[in-house]
């Protein structure tokens, strides 16, 4: 994980320019809007020829319906399959084979609502069909196409990425292979093509066993998050429940396509050596064509009020580790940036308050770490604290070291010399992603899309001048109370961890 969002960077950035520096940068930039509602931001660089390119589409797990959790990452693993001319060796063949398999699918389907009463042998017989013909749509498939011409074109660092609140697309080319883009890039989303589908959803399943099946700490971290939020649906994991994820059928992803891989739900990012006036005649010709459709509503469940402290533990022979969660408000509140000031004061690397409390003066932990906001930033969320003990301590003591680091922290505001520091540490990292075209261009669509104008990376340079160390000492007060918290733990074995001394208000 991040240590340190894309948002509060986007909050941080604004130290480096005053703002006679932002109107010198507002010229390297050009924006539009298409008329079915796409916006594109470009900013020049023409230092050398190369482009960077970055699709964020307003849509992550969050956003998955009951039952089908795992569809939004469902389309990070579609992302590079090709359309009906790119990745098909005879696509009216190939359409009718994975019609086929539906109709298949669907008749499982329909013997298996039968519940106890569904015949076993001819679900049997209906499964090997189903895989029969999935066989044969295979058959019709140019594995990697996709990939494969924008990699003999030059491109760089091609991937996806599905995050609880946001899907992302980007990579770069060569200047001169702009419009190679265009092309490619408007043709998955004009004329989506959910080719091996069934083959992902199995990746997907296979990628849960791995990161979590197999793996203490990525079920330490799901049931934490599960535990933590009751009813929000940030209490689903980004990959989805496999339950669920098994269960996936590709007319419900073209549902979910169509309902949010709509104009007026994403924004483009182009930073790099290319001609504005260009990219928007491009622009208009490759995606112009995408129908306008209504941008999809917000998610409506709030997550009520935590009426305690909530524990859980994950037994495992592993090293022990400590998972602690506060409730804290959206992005969007006043406290934010503070919040994110807190963040690097505490695990700011080794200069951070619990590196030296709990790795290097007490030696009870072998990593400490904070993270502002988990796990997304647009609707209420948590601050959250990782402890690894070290050998011959437990995760009883590192959480009552914890909790009596927070309650000195909060009896005292940080001093000038802490407070500086943060601030520092933030600009030095957000100044390190705007050294690459990649870097800008992520962070000029994630601005636009969660706060509607990219110039918030400048004008957030109020909030962040304006956090003082009593704001510091008011806002950890307010949010480290145990009665919203949430603790989970490794444990060598089964039973309850002993309750640590953390006082309550």
């Amino acid at each position: 994980m991040r240590s340190i969002r894309v948002f509060s960077a986007l909050a941080l950035f604004s130290f480096l320019l005053p703002a006679q520096d932002l109107k010198e940068f507002e010229k390297k930039v050009t924006e539009f809007t298409l008329a079915n509602g796409l916006h594109f931001i470009v900013a020049e660089r023409h230092e050398a020829p190369v482009v960077s390119f970055h699709t964020y589409v307003n849509v992550g797990s969050v956003d998955d319906p009951s039952g089908q959790t795992g569809l939004a990452h469902m389309f990070e693993h579609m992302a590079f399959k090709g359309t009906d001319t790119i990745g098909t060796r005879d696509w009216p063949a190939e359409k009718k084979a994975l019609d086929d398999i539906e109709t298949a699918y669907d008749k499982l389907q329909a013997e298996r609502n039968k519940g106890p009463k569904a015949d076993e042998v001819q679900l049997t017989y209906l499964e090997s069909q189903v895989k029969v013909m999935i066989d044969r749509a295979q058959a019709f498939v140019k594995p990697n196409e996709y990939t494969r011409v924008l990699e003999e074109n030059g491109a760089a660092g091609l991937n996806a990425s599905t995050e609880t609140d946001a899907t992302q697309y980007f990579y770069s080319l060569p200047s001169n292979r702009v419009e190679l883009w265009f092309l490619m890039e408007s043709q998955r989303f004009l004329h989506p093509v959910y080719r091996e589908f069934y083959k992902e959803r199995d990746v997907v399943m296979e990628e849960n066993r791995m990161r979590v099946d197999s793996s203490p700490q990525g079920k330490l971290l799901q049931t934490f998050t599960g535990t933590a939020f009751m009813a929000h649906p940030y209490r689903n994991p980004a990959g989805g429940w496999p339950s669920d994820t098994s269960n996936l059928r590709r007319g419900e992803a073209e549902a979910f396509f169509a309902k949010y891989y709509v104009p007026s739900n994403m924004v483009i990012a182009i930073v790099g050596d290319v001609d504005p006036a260009e990219a928007k005649r491009l622009a208009e010709k490759y995606f112009g064509p995408m129908p306008a459709r209504p941008r999809p509503p917000a998610v409506v469940t709030q997550e009520p009020p935590q009426a305690g402290a909530k524990q859980a533990e994950v037994a495992s022979p592993s090293q022990p580790l400590l998972v602690l969660g506060y409730k804290r408000p959206d992005q969007y509140d006043k406290d934010d940036p503070v919040l994110d000031v807190i963040q690097l004061i505490l695990s700011g690397g080794r200069t951070g308050l619990m590196y030296r409390d709990l790795v290097q003066e007490k030696r009870l932990s072998l990593a400490a770490e904070a993270v502002s906001t988990y796990p997304g930033g647009k609707y209420p969320n948590l601050f959250v604290f990782f402890l690894v003990p070290s050998m011959g301590h437990t995760t009883s003591e590192n959480l009552k070291a914890l909790d009596d680091l927070l309650a000195r922290f909060e009896s005292k505001p940080p001093d000038a010399e802490e407070l500086a520091r943060a601030k520092t540490q933030a600009r030095a990292e957000v100044i390190r992603r705007l050294a690459n075209n990649a870097g800008l261009a992520d962070l000029l669509a994630n601005a636009y899309m969660n706060y509607g104008d990219w110039r918030k990376l400048f004008t957030q340079l109020d909030d962040l001048n304006k956090v003082t160390a009593a704001d510091v000492q008011r806002v950890a007060t307010r949010y480290f109370a145990t009665g919203s918290r949430t603790v989970s733990y490794l444990v060598p074995g089964a039973g309850p961890m002993p309750a640590a001394n953390r006082r309550s208000r």
